[in-house]
């Protein structure tokens, strides 16, 4: 709900056309896709939501949208206007825009340039919308200069223009907002407490006083405040290997990079992640050399743990395999993720109960049924269908007491997002778990049991956990998910001794 895409509005607009919401007229950008965004983010506006380090949910007193990409793109045309009626149609007062600009430094002497600044709020201007504040990016604080020039131009009030520098690391940046004013800025520009009941004329920008919100002192920021500060004083150093099919599209592993980087600072270590692309593993695939081989498997076997994330299709997955294998034997602290965990199952089926041609019927046609199809395909599933056939959102999982992934969660039963098509066949099951690998996580709904978390026993190895679901997706800076703490605390142990 929260991720508004153009193609989520479009589908809603057009079904609502076939069940004949708009009486036969034509369907048109305005108003009916601007109407559909408005009325999107106004049901996501009132969803309850908690607060930092809290589990109860409230309704917010404020709604944070972020418009993506560059104005006067095409593609994000039908949301600016959406943005335009939506301020006149709750009002200027409950309603407010923050630009985000680059400030590059250009030349010798270096000088911060503000002409592209200067542009995107004039074309801001010219699709309806005026800036209350500017958040200026760059490498060094914003210098006095550029600020009144910016200000001139743009008739933002100068105080209202805020630097986004570099700091030492990105949980800082709230923290130098508050630094600058902002606070208590935007409190007045959207009347809110203690502004909530004043009816002055003053402009927002006119109040100087220092947190006149006394934000500063709530426990929220005195936390936040330790979360940065904990971020630049570890006690050591981990290597986390990833070993995925998709290492070279920078973001592709963005919630996986975030939730290992939340559990490095709640176990006070610098995280270095180790990319390892799966492929590279495998001597006999095809898009590897000898010498790219060897420097992969180097670069593991220093690692302090291993990640095997989730993906799609057959490329790198005997290297994940081998990966696995290796984690297992040589008790490396691991966590397998959706596609990682059903590569675990299969590992342990070819080489702890000596079945070599076990495989999914993902990548496989043909296995020995209930002996070799280690992972099978939902049998809800869509075989046609492509799109939109997915085992996707919260489902719970009720974890076996006295296993690794209780002892972490703390709970009986847990919610995590799903993302597959595959799953691990049951039948396999017994036989897995006769042989030490033990499926302490699973779900009952309408179509039978699933198998959502595999463990070995801490007595044989000190961290080996996967999960069928995505736990990176619940990880927060102040409270980061259980599986990736647990990962992070045996990383850390095992690089203690490797010193």
């Amino acid at each position: 709900e929260s991720n508004l895409s153009t193609g989520k509005i479009y589908q809603t607009v057009i079904d609502r056309e076939r069940m004949g919401d708009y009486l036969g007229k034509t369907v048109q950008v305005v108003p009916h896709i601007s109407d559909a965004i408005q009325e999107w983010i106004l049901r996501v506006a009132k969803a309850p939501v908690a607060r930092f380090g809290a589990q109860k949910k409230e309704t917010p007193e404020i709604c944070i949208l972020e418009l993506g990409g560059t104005l006067g793109d095409i593609e994000s045309m039908p949301f600016v206007e959406a943005l335009r009626q939506l301020q006149l149609a709750v009002g200027y007062k409950n309603m407010c825009f923050v630009h985000v600009s680059l400030v590059p430094v250009l030349g010798s002497p270096a000088e911060q340039k503000t002409k592209p600044t200067q542009h995107s709020v004039a074309q801001m201007r010219q699709l309806g919308l005026t800036p209350d504040f500017i958040a200026c990016r760059g490498i060094e604080p914003l210098e006095p200069s550029a600020k009144r020039k910016i200000a001139m131009f743009s008739s933002v009030p100068q105080n209202a223009i805020i630097s986004i520098h570099d700091v030492s690391n990105i949980y800082r940046v709230p923290l130098m907002m508050m630094e600058q004013n902002f606070s208590s800025m935007l409190a007045h520009r959207l009347r809110i407490k203690p502004f909530y009941k004043e009816n002055d004329s003053k402009k927002y920008s006119a109040y100087e006083q220092h947190d006149i919100t006394g934000i500063s002192k709530s426990h929220v920021i005195k936390e936040w405040t330790a979360l940065a500060d904990s971020v630049d004083e570890p006690d050591s150093e981990c290597v986390i290997a990833m070993v995925g099919k998709y290492v070279d599209q920078g973001d592709a592993y963005l919630s996986v990079v975030k939730a290992l980087t939340h559990s490095a600072i709640a176990t006070k270590q610098r995280l270095k992640i180790e990319w390892i692309v799966a492929s590279d593993l495998d001597i006999d695939d095809d898009s590897t050399t000898q010498e790219v081989h060897d420097d992969a498997w180097v670069r593991l076997k220093k690692s302090d743990g291993i990640v095997v994330p989730g993906g799609f299709g057959t490329r790198g997955f005997g290297g994940k395999v081998q990966a696995i294998k290796y984690a297992r034997e040589s008790k490396t602290p691991f966590l397998g993720i959706c596609l990682g965990m059903q590569a675990s199952v299969i590992e342990y089926c070819r080489n702890v109960l000596n079945r070599p041609n076990a495989h999914s019927s993902e990548f496989k046609e043909g296995l020995a049924e209930d002996i070799d199809d280690a992972i099978i395909f939902m049998p809800e599933g869509d075989r046609e269908r492509m799109g939109g056939t997915m085992r996707l959102g919260l489902r719970e999982t009720t974890l076996r007491k006295g296993s690794i992934a209780r002892k972490y969660y703390g709970s009986e039963n847990v919610q995590e997002r799903h993302r597959h098509r595959y799953e691990v066949n049951p039948a396999l099951v017994p036989d897995l778990e006769a042989a030490g690998l033990h499926f302490v996580g699973r779900n009952t709904d309408g179509s039978g049991e699933r198998m959502e978390v595999i463990e070995l026993d801490e007595s044989t190895h000190p961290y080996f956990v996967a999960s069928q679901f995505h736990p990176e997706f619940t990880s927060r800076p102040e409270r980061p998910n259980p599986l990736f703490h647990g990962l992070l605390e045996a990383s850390k142990i095992a690089a203690a001794k490797s010193e």
